[in-house]
């Protein structure tokens, strides 16, 4: 029997089984509580009456845009501007000098964010670029920022910020030089959208051509992904990466016993990898 308001454990696994095909992230069996928080709008738009019904509508049709949504539903998008601060700050003081010192010929530079949910990762790079290093202004700078969900690169397209999301990590001096108000939000300025190429990737799917990445920020999301995935995700991220380049993952991720080619380099209180 279809419980009304939450999921059975039969019907989650289905949603976990969905999620995995699509996107390799792996959802626990004890994460039921995210299809009854996020499903429901998806449930009622389809004027179905619970989560059950949902998903037996699922396995009853081919894959279509309603098992895109559901998926994305249920795929995590935490993020915030300049989360965990060190990494920006590595980025200011010793990465970013290193690399104009060594690019000064070619006068090009090329950053990918490779999971950049609603945008306020590359947003904070594109500011940090434009306060600290004004010679770039006449380089060929290349900052790519790319998600599997759609609607999550919606959101970072439009670069519209709620007060919750403008407080979390924004300084309050770059939210009056690169914001201005809208209603009740924040809306960011065209200057910063324009400097980030928004592209829709799926890590686990190919690529797209890219140009090789002189900088890449892989955070918080090797901790969704199975062994398997990691290891075949950095052999790929390894061929992207400029041979000088450097990989910045999120605090609970490592290179460590998957892939033998990076070596871990602490700048203050940032840990980044570059290849051997």
């Amino acid at each position: 029997m279809k419980q009304t308001m939450g999921v059975t454990s039969t019907d989650f696994d289905f949603l976990r089984d969905l999620v995995y095909r699509h996107s390799a992230v792996v959802l626990s069996a004890d994460k039921t509580y995210l299809a009854e928080l996020y499903l429901q709008p998806i449930t009622a738009s389809l004027g179905l009456a619970t989560i059950g019904d949902l998903v037996d509508y699922l396995r009853n049709k081919p894959f279509s845009a309603t098992h895109t949504q559901v998926i994305e539903a249920l795929v995590t998008n935490e993020t915030s501007f300049f989360r965990d601060i060190y990494p920006f700050e590595a980025l200011q003081k010793f990465v970013l000098p290193e690399l104009i010192k060594k690019r000064a010929i070619e006068r090009s530079l090329n950053i990918w964010c490779a999971a950049c949910s609603h945008g306020q990762e590359p947003y904070s790079i594109a500011m940090l670029i434009r306060e600290h290093f004004p010679l770039l202004a006449n380089w060929s700078v290349k900052l790519i920022a790319s998600d599997f969900s759609s609607k999550a690169l919606t959101k970072a397209r439009q670069g519209r910020y709620n007060q919750l999301e403008i407080q979390r990590g924004l300084p309050s001096n770059l939210r009056d030089r690169y914001f201005h108000k809208l209603d009740n939000d924040w809306q960011i300025h065209d200057e910063i959208i324009k400097m980030v190429d928004l592209q829709q990737i799926n890590l686990v799917k190919p690529w797209p051509s890219l140009p090789k990445s002189d900088v890449i920020f892989l955070r918080n999301v090797l901790i969704y992904f199975d062994i398997p995935t990691k290891k075949a995700l950095l052999k790929k991220i390894k061929q992207q990466l400029s041979s000088d380049g450097y990989l910045f993952l999120g605090n609970a991720e490592t290179t460590i016993n998957l892939d033998t080619s990076f070596e871990r380099l602490q700048l203050e209180k940032s840990i980044c990898y570059r290849l051997k």
